[in-house]
């Protein structure tokens, strides 16, 4: 499937609104502006993975937006893309075991840190999809629901909910019977169905899954 974004007047009115908060920043002085988020906080299995990514004001990449509003092939697309144009981009992935022994927020924090930490340029200020990072030295700013407003945000939400969607895939070679490759590890109807029919797996969050 072909993916193409329109470029026209509307789209780039949006965009330019979505470089708003990195406007600000760097009104302010600083210029390696990172956005951070998560994805899989909420499932019952697999791990958390955070993404960190730096943009290029002057490179363009229309379509990017909230990793949930888009669909899987645009989300593969935008991936391609802002790996390929980003001025860097970082990864962290913390696993099922260590959120059991920590809690899913810490372990979230976790995957944030590795994710600034994994970045080959280190940035001036970090722009986080509704949370803050306390132990890390670098002035932040909490957005809620940036992963709409802030257009480093964005990207980084496509950038970790892609590279955990794979990990997920990875797992249904694994484990096919459960059907990863559909829920990625969410609490639906045929997911839980399928742990009472099968029982627990060690990817399973046991945090998440008392009641089986």
């Amino acid at each position: 499937m072909t993916v193409k974004f329109k470029y026209d007047e509307k789209e780039k009115a949006r965009l330019e609104k979505m470089w708003e908060y990195e406007r600000r920043c760097c009104d302010n002085g600083f210029e390696l502006i990172a956005g951070i988020d998560e994805a899989g906080r909420g499932p019952l299995a697999g791990p958390v993975v955070a993404a960190a990514v730096i943009l290029d004001r002057n490179v363009v990449i229309p379509g990017i937006n909230d990793s949930k509003k888009l669909s899987e092939a645009k989300r593969e697309y935008l991936y391609d893309e802002i790996k390929d144009k980003a001025v860097s981009v970082g990864l962290g992935i913390v696993d099922e075991k260590t959120i059991d022994k920590i809690n899913i927020l810490q372990a979230t924090l976790m995957a944030m840190r590795i994710a600034i930490e994994n970045l080959n340029i280190k940035p001036d200020y970090l722009l986080i999809d509704a949370e803050r990072i306390n132990d890390v030295r670098i002035p932040q700013l909490a957005i809620v629901k940036g992963d709409s407003l802030s257009i480093s945000i964005s990207a980084a939400s496509i950038i970790a909910k892609v590279e955990r969607d794979r990990i997920l895939i990875g797992y249904d070679k694994e484990y096919p019977e459960y059907g990863f490759e559909r829920h990625k590890g969410y609490g639906t109807k045929q997911h839980m169905d399928c742990i009472r029919k099968f029982g627990l797996l060690p990817i399973h969050r046991r945090s998440f899954t008392k009641n089986f």
